[in-house]
């Protein structure tokens, strides 16, 4: 399967903003975003990593182009919005979409959310993790869904027929992919989440 990879780089990140923009928020001195895309490059398949940022990120712009990455600039007026956008003005089909917040992101992780999703046969896919995963460690929650009786929380990893996505303006059918593995719902939006990232990859990385 050939796939896109678009990373969701142009949100405000708010309650990071005392630190910069929130993609390049360094994590035991890397920028968050550097951890996403080289866990995208260890992935076979994909054809093109392609930075979507808005007039909320331009540093981050400016830090993808450096390192030979495609951007495209979004209208930064919400993550829905601007991912529709970014799909249909680049013409995707298959899309993997991974926010620029997730620095413990592996490239095994990837593979085995392509594989899942080449599997269900459906248009869409989103991996989301039990609340209490992310209870368990501490980390910020925003937003629950109640889904057949479980509590689960998007960990910002997707993946989408573009094509499909164009001729609609409602939703695409969605397999929904269960992962407990504690790396893939560490979604930093909060300086605990932050200090959280980096004792977590202390320790795997030291293992």
């Amino acid at each position: 399967m050939d796939v896109d990879a678009l990373i969701m780089a142009g949100g405000r990140g708010s309650r990071l903003r005392a630190c910069g923009e929130k993609p390049l928020v360094r994590i035991c001195g890397k920028p968050m975003i550097e951890y996403v895309i080289n866990a995208l490059k260890g992935v076979n398949g994909i054809n093109r990593i392609i930075v979507a940022v808005s007039k909320c990120t331009p540093k981050t712009a400016i830090f993808a182009r450096e390192r030979g990455l495609e951007i495209i600039w979004t209208p930064g007026r919400g993550f829905c919005l601007d991912l529709r956008y970014a799909i249909e003005r680049l013409r995707l089909r298959t899309v993997l979409v991974v926010c620029a917040d997730l620095p413990l992101i592996t490239s095994s992780f990837i593979d085995m959310v392509i594989r899942h999703y080449e599997e269900c046969m459906k248009p869409a896919l989103t991996v989301m993790t039990p609340l209490e995963t992310c209870e368990k460690i501490g980390l910020s929650v925003d937003f629950v869904l109640n889904i057949g009786g479980r509590r689960l929380v998007p960990v910002g990893v997707s993946m989408i027929d573009g094509e499909k996505l164009r001729k609609t303006e409602g939703y695409l059918e969605e397999e929904i992919m269960i992962i407990e593995d504690i790396r893939a719902a560490i979604n930093v939006d909060t300086p605990k989440d932050a200090e959280i990232a980096e004792l977590l990859l202390q320790a795997f990385f030291h293992r």
